[in-house]
């Protein structure tokens, strides 16, 4: 199967069929509270940026939630000093990428472009948001699936490897303070386009 369908299988259709409760962009607000957790209890300090998936459509209205969500985000840098930009990955999704050293800055500022979405009835374009963390020799990331209403740890390591023992102390401790996915199966890696670089790189 190739890498294009394999992320809409995990985080788009089938997701949405085995669904075990709606999304709410206000789960996010949880990433609040587990930012410190991070850094406290694990010793992750936020990597000052976070990115929201979503998958495009040709049509007016979407374009039109697109440049609301730009608009918004506009104003938030004037506010707060959140950057932003867009990026185009070679699977034919779009990401909004927040940047700043404020992390409840990028947690609102992500809620707020999701919401948008939500709001203008394009909740179903969302597939993911994306927080990142880092420590020497590691970066990880929670990856919240909108199709599955839940968090699930990624700690990549290596080329197209994967740091599961990471993964399963970031679950046994956040666990509670997010919506953690229970099955396992749903914890899809999203690689980057090269070695050492985020999701959305």
């Amino acid at each position: 199967m190739a890498l294009f369908d394999t992320i809409r299988s995990i985080l788009g259709t089938n997701a949405t069929a085995d669904a075990t409760r709606d999304a709410d962009p206000e789960d996010l607000f949880g990433m609040s509270t587990a930012y410190v957790t991070m850094e406290a209890d694990l010793g992750y300090d936020h990597c000052g940026e976070a990115a929201l998936c979503f998958s495009d459509v040709d049509s007016t209205a979407f374009q039109d939630a697109v440049d609301e969500v730009e608009a918004i985000l506009d104003a938030g840098e004037l506010e707060t000093g959140t950057g932003y930009h867009q990026y185009a990955d070679d699977h034919g999704y779009r990401w909004f990428v927040l940047e700043d050293d404020d992390p409840e800055d990028l947690v609102t500022s992500v809620h707020f472009a999701a919401d948008t979405f939500v709001e203008n009835g394009f909740g179903s374009r969302l597939l993911a948001a994306v927080f990142g963390f880092e420590k020497p020799e590691q970066s990880a990331y929670w990856i919240y699936s909108f199709r599955r209403g839940a968090y699930y740890p990624f700690v990549p390591a290596g080329d197209h490897e994967r740091d599961q023992q990471a993964e399963f102390k970031l679950q046994s401790v956040l666990d509670g303070e997010l919506e953690v996915e229970s099955d396992e199966s749903y914890w899809y890696p999203l690689w980057p386009d090269a070695r050492g670089r985020h999701p959305w790189e």
